[in-house]
């Protein structure tokens, strides 16, 4: 029987989905020591957070599919899956929803400067001074705002709705979409990224991470952006300089900052994004809600399983592999 091979533990709950078809293995007590114990078995693997390189596919010489428990795929080497002939897929439809309520949600919280309030009331408790909390509080209201969004793929789609529901209008900018989803989705199309970070009072990124998106918003975008506006990352740490984001939250370009992801997770203690009441950070959890984990581990292994049962993938990043890991597939049965 093949193995899938799962990251700290084998899950209990998913046994019945992939035991009348596969084992799963994982390294337990030993992934400590060696968070890949027990790879050499694997035909499967479901890869969540760990870097999988050409190193790490070495030790696996039976592999056939490693399977993404998430749309990014960044921490796995694709070229070397396919220089190895194993197939990649991810599972892109899995954090859709539960992605984009967390970056309305930040949107909210950052808009309605609820971290500097509740700061604030502690300190006016602790001190027992009084403080005249609703005469000092500052807030903005996002009806008939612009919400500009960086990525009009499925989660940037997603919140497009929820935004226009409250009220938003919503501009996108995504060269590689095509003007029928705009149109679909009831959103107007930037003609450049400096056109929609200079008119928008909300920007929200949802961007695949490559040499291309590294670093995207940086000193010079940030300056582009409308004064007073709001900026959203549910995407990827690496999308953003951090000190180009600092320094124009210190020279208040901008009214606040919700991220989900930072450029080193979690973010380093002294991180200075961290001690600011006007920037909102959750620790990269925002598909991780109840039913979004569990879709996040189901899609992908629904795929791992086609795959180790001879069956093309839906979601399969290196196409051009197929035939030949379907032929070491035939192989084995």
């Amino acid at each position: 029987m093949p193995k899938i091979w799962f990251e700290s533990k084998v899950p209990d709950e998913f046994r019945p989905l992939f035991e009348d078809v596969a084992q799963g293995i994982a390294p337990g007590e030993r992934a400590a020591s060696d968070p890949f114990y027990r790879l050499e078995e694997a035909d499967g693997v479901m890869a969540g957070g760990r870097t999988y390189d050409g190193a790490a596919m070495d030790r696996a010489p039976r592999l056939l599919i490693i399977a993404r428990t998430g749309v990014g795929y960044d921490k796995v080497d694709v070229d070397a899956a396919s220089a190895r002939n194993i197939a990649v897929a991810n599972a892109p439809d899995a954090p859709t929803v539960s992605t984009a309520e967390q970056a309305v949600t930040l949107m909210m919280t950052v808009a309605r400067n609820i971290k500097r309030v509740t700061n604030e009331l502690d300190r006016m408790l602790q001190s027992g001074a009084s403080t005249n909390l609703w005469g000092e509080y500052v807030a903005l209201e996002m009806d008939r705002k612009q919400l500009g969004l960086v990525g009009l793929g499925r989660i940037g789609g997603h919140v497009s709705g929820i935004a226009r529901a409250i009220g938003m209008n919503v501009v996108a900018y995504d060269p590689f979409v095509s003007g029928d989803r705009f149109r679909e989705l009831g959103v107007a199309k930037a003609n450049s990224l400096e056109e929609l970070l200079s008119s928008s009072d909300f920007v929200s990124l949802h961007l695949p991470l490559d040499e291309s998106t590294y670093r995207i918003m940086n000193a010079e975008r940030f300056a582009q952006m409308k004064p007073g506006a709001v900026f959203i990352n549910v995407s990827r740490g690496g999308h953003v300089d951090e000190a180009a984001l600092a320094a124009a939250l210190d020279r208040g370009q901008l009214f606040g900052a919700g991220l989900d992801v930072t450029d080193i997770e979690p973010p380093a203690a002294d991180n200075p994004l961290l001690r600011r009441d006007n920037v909102v950070i959750t620790p990269h959890v925002a598909s991780a809600t109840v039913v979004g984990k569990r879709r996040l581990v189901v899609h992908a292994l629904e795929q791992a399983l086609q795959v180790l049962r001879g069956e093309r993938p839906p979601h399969l990043l290196n196409p051009e592999v197929w035939d030949a890991v379907q032929a070491r597939w035939e192989a084995r049965v």
